[in-house]
């Protein structure tokens, strides 16, 4: 049975004011070991990807698992998100994690990376994953969480701490954990708010690291846009010198057709001609005997 179902069955037996607590405690349960088992199951698939990575970074982009890498951040990042969210009330019994379908859907996700040689872009495949955890966890901080906060066990102590407001002068440099020391809360109290904040700071450096690698990609793409810019400009370059190689080309080519064209409308000589010559030699050469002649006589 998916984790979907079990979070309706809860709804649709409190909806019907038919709540069997066994049951609604066995559903609790299931959700709550639900997510657990989901955190363990990432990190498995997480050192199993990581272990067949290659050390460098530079090489790990052009790795075939290079999108197995990249989708299962950026679950780590909604698990972290979530558990920030909801793992603070259901640690203090005062809810589960409700969200079931959100469960079932990392599970989605995890045996798609783990089934598939070549998946799809990260934003691709975990664009469902990403809805349904953002309305889920905007439902519960909106709706869910004013309702939980009054039965929390130190709601009295951070109310008064709220309504106390600072004095001017060196009691406004009061830290928390003093304000806190002077409240006297218990310890319990404590531990879980240092437990918190270091949620929140393993969180917070999961984003830093998701950034840094965004502005790295973000580099990565325009040097190569500026390489490809440069080489559009040679290219550019290039086909003008060629243009110019044609047009000269095609301009000889014009001139050596122009003068094949002139040469052959010229009249071709006569075969006639040299015939008319020799006679007109022979002629002359007559007439220089006769004169020749009468001269002697």
């Amino acid at each position: 049975m998916c984790l979907d179902v079990i979070c309706h069955i809860r709804v649709v037996k409190v909806m019907a004011s038919q709540v069997c607590k066994r049951m609604d405690l066995v559903c609790q349960r299931m959700l709550n070991q639900g997510f657990l088992k989901v955190e363990r199951y990432h990190n498995l698939c997480q050192k199993q990807v990581k272990a067949q990575l290659p050390r460098r970074e530079s090489e790990r982009r052009n790795h075939s698992l290079a999108r197995h890498a990249d989708i299962l951040a950026a679950v780590e990042t909604r698990l972290s998100l979530l558990n920030m969210t909801f793992m603070k009330y259901v640690d203090s019994n005062l809810c589960c994690f409700i969200p079931g379908k959100v469960i079932d859907e990392i599970y989605r996700v995890l045996r798609y990376v783990n089934s598939t040689k070549a998946p799809q872009r990260a934003h691709e495949v975990l664009q469902e994953l990403r809805d349904i955890s953002s309305m889920a966890m905007e439902y519960f901080d909106e709706k869910i969480v004013p309702i939980l906060k009054r039965k929390l066990p130190g709601s009295d102590v951070s109310g008064r701490l709220i309504a106390a407001a600072p004095v001017p002068g060196p009691s406004a440099a009061l830290t928390t954990m003093q304000l806190f020391s002077k409240q006297n809360p218990s310890r319990q109290e404590v531990t879980k708010l240092q437990q918190q904040i270091k949620t929140n700071g393993a969180g917070v450096t999961v984003l830093r690291r998701e950034i840094s690698e965004l502005r790295t990609k973000v580099q990565e793409q325009q040097k190569q846009l500026q390489d490809q810019d440069q080489k559009l400009l040679e290219q550019t370059q290039i086909i003008g010198e060629q243009n110019a190689r044609l047009a000269e080309l095609e301009r000889k080519l014009r001139e050596v057709m122009e003068s094949t064209v002139g040469d052959s409308s010229r009249p071709a000589p006569s075969e006639e001609t040299p015939r008319k010559r020799k006679k007109g030699v022979e002629s002359i050469g007559s007439l220089r005997k006769s004169k020749r002649l009468r001269n002697n006589k």
